[in-house]
């Protein structure tokens, strides 16, 4: 596992351009385990995902790619870090590095854990991080392919239990509209000093809302909602002599229930509306976008999948995945269970190390543990 994230380590792989990455893997896949054919599905101008099989059985999956990418023009956005990360580091049963909560560790666990197994099917994907106008994901360039499985486990890091319901997820844009104008006159602007000076206005309201939409919150399954405000724009840093038009705020929202987006977009809009015709901005308009990631959706909980991975955990843990509610994190589990997959998730945790947040820390000898139950997870569970 170590070689194979010393090898990641040294090999970006952001979303939609994990390719060379797919190739480097499987290269040295080819030249440590040579009886299985490795495969790269490419996709996109510069994706890829790394597939191999042993026959029939449940298909075991993780993806290649990082939310960001180490050395990034956009990480300082998100990280305020322009700083070089340092390299994959190991001390005792310790190992630090970038980009190995998402998800390059339950990554080299799977991998290693197919090599060892001799049964089922691996899927290292591209694109599997949620990104607006990401295109055809590698899981999605992989069922176009090649027929899924009856089940399946993803390898990611999350809590300390077996998930077999994860959320949906959807994104928010909200414009606030007025009319441009002069820092040098104020008054030209609409409103007054322009429309990014109210944004404490739109802020504040969405607070609010956030606040109750969370409070709604019907707890289903071992799911539950979440918000964030992910990004603000407005006007040109480059002139700031001139007040912008238009404000944008950009919210991440999930949901472990039924939510339709579009109608939480209007009632959001409805809300804001009303909010800025009480202030500065009662002249801007406002308008609320909802665009789909996706859906919850959960396996039954007592599917085949779920009372294997069950007694593969009581068995390497000595105890029952403990009961879990709230969670709010999503990934391709609901993608592939909307295709018929009965589908559990389950892997090591992460934390940021203590002298980098950029960095994760893990345990080697959890990862390890995982290794061994996705292991016997590939080699017990049915064709």
């Amino acid at each position: 596992m170590l070689d194979v994230l010393r090898l990641l380590d040294a090999t970006p792989a952001p979303r939609g351009a994990e390719r060379t990455a797919a190739h480097r893997l499987r290269a040295w896949c080819a030249d440590r385990w040579p009886h299985v054919e490795w495969q790269v599905v490419e996709h996109g101008p510069a994706g890829g995902s790394l597939i191999a099989t042993h026959g029939a059985g449940p298909l075991l999956y993780s993806h290649l790619d990082t939310s960001l990418d180490d050395g990034g023009a956009h990480n300082p956005l998100v990280t305020g870090n322009a700083a070089p990360v340092a390299p994959l580091a190991v001390d005792g049963d310790v190992v630090t590095g970038f980009g190995l909560g998402v998800a390059r560790a339950p990554m080299a666990a799977a991998l290693v854990a197919f090599a060892e197994a001799g049964a089922g099917r691996l899927l290292l994907a591209g694109s599997g991080t949620h990104r607006r106008a990401g295109g055809t994901t590698g899981l999605e360039a992989y069922a176009d392919s090649y027929p899924l499985p009856r089940s399946a486990i993803v390898a990611k890091c999350g809590p300390p239990t077996l998930l077999w319901h994860e959320p949906g997820a959807f994104y928010l844009t909200v414009t606030v509209t007025g009319r441009s104008g002069a820092a040098m006159a104020a008054e030209s602007a609409t409103p007054p000093g322009g429309v990014v000076a109210g944004a404490g206005v739109v802020l504040e309201e969405l607070a609010r809302w956030r606040t109750d939409y969370l409070a709604a919150d019907p707890r289903e399954g071992q799911t539950g909602r979440a918000c964030g405000i992910g990004a603000i724009s407005g006007g040109w840093p480059d002139k700031p002599d001139l007040l912008p038009a238009q404000l944008r705020i950009d919210l991440y929202v999930v949901a472990g229930d039924r939510v339709e987006p579009t109608a939480l977009a209007a009632e959001l809009a409805d809300r804001l509306r009303a909010r800025c015709a009480k202030s500065a901005l009662r002249d801007c308009a406002v308008e609320v976008e909802a665009e789909p990631v996706t859906a919850a959706a959960a396996t039954p909980a007592d599917a085949p999948v779920v009372t294997a991975a069950r007694a593969a955990w009581l068995d390497e843990f000595g105890e029952q995945p403990p009961p879990v509610t709230g969670w709010t994190g999503s990934t391709d589990g609901v993608v592939l269970r909307a295709r018929g997959v009965e589908t559990v998730r389950l892997g090591p945790q992460a934390k940021p190390a203590a002298d980098d947040p950029r960095r994760d820390a893990l345990s080697l000898g959890q990862l390890t543990a995982y290794a061994r139950v996705y292991r016997r997870l590939l080699t017990e569970l049915p064709a």
